[in-house]
């Protein structure tokens, strides 16, 4: 259990987020209220909901939008979305699975596929590229809520499988289905966690080079502003010095 951390590099960068807040919200009201309609519109008996609504806490979305995100369920509002998943390939021969939720099945798709032939890549068939990655529990910590050792022996405690420490974060993973007892055991340990999600991730990461990573970058701009898609996973790594000069 141990390693540096480059995930950061290999989930889509927050920055992009972080600029449109009100859609971000939207996706997170979005789940919050799947989540409800699937199970009890409780957190503490829904563990997705849990997920749902402590990832819209860590994005300092407000109380009370996340409270009406759950009523929404509660009073079967709101249009009935489906989870989807789209597998394709990106420029330099990368990886992205897209996870959508959706009314529209046929929209979605379309806008989806539209992203990839128009940012040097190409939608691939179901399974086409989730064989080489693995779905486990993902909890993120700031650097700051204390040392790698302090990090580990709490994730240890916790039954959690690895640890991945770097200058900003600590990555703690787990297998998908211990992820809500993982995160509450480390929640009384080291308090609230950043993110607390399941992910894919990649059992191989791909290099890129600066070309590739600027059209790559626009690509999961594109996907990034879609309504429909909630989350992108790749198996790129971009250096350093690349992603710097890329902003």
């Amino acid at each position: 259990m141990a390693g540096h951390s480059k995930f950061k590099n290999i989930m889509h960068r927050k920055g992009a987020q972080d600029k449109k807040r009100s859609a971000m919200f939207s996706k997170l009201s979005r789940e919050i209220t799947v989540a409800a309609k699937m199970g009890a519109p409780d957190p503490d008996m829904n563990p997705r909901l849990r997920l749902a609504v402590n990832n819209a806490k860590s994005q300092s979305m407000p109380k009370d939008n996340i409270q009406r995100a759950i009523d929404k369920a509660s009073a079967n509002e709101g249009d009935d979305y489906e989870e989807l998943r789209y597998e394709g390939f990106g420029p330099g021969g990368v990886s992205l699975i897209v996870e959508a939720l959706t009314d529209n099945r046929n929209r979605t798709a379309t806008s989806v596929r539209t992203a990839f032939s128009k940012n040097g890549g190409n939608l691939g068939a179901s399974g086409s590229v989730s064989h080489g990655f693995e779905r486990l529990g993902l909890i993120v910590y700031p650097a700051s809520v204390g040392s790698e050792d302090k990090v580990l022996e709490a994730a240890m405690d916790a039954g959690a499988d690895d640890i991945q420490s770097g200058d900003e974060e600590h990555e703690i993973w787990t297998a998908g289905d211990d992820l809500h007892e993982v995160s509450s055991a480390l929640e009384k340990a080291l308090g609230e966690a950043a993110t607390v999600k399941l992910a894919w991730k990649p059992t191989l990461t791909v290099d890129v080079s600066e070309s590739d990573a600027q059209t790559l970058f626009k690509l999961l701009d594109v996907l990034d502003d879609d309504d429909d898609v909630q989350t992108v996973w790749g198996n790129y790594e971009v250096a350093d010095e690349i992603m710097e000069k890329l902003g």
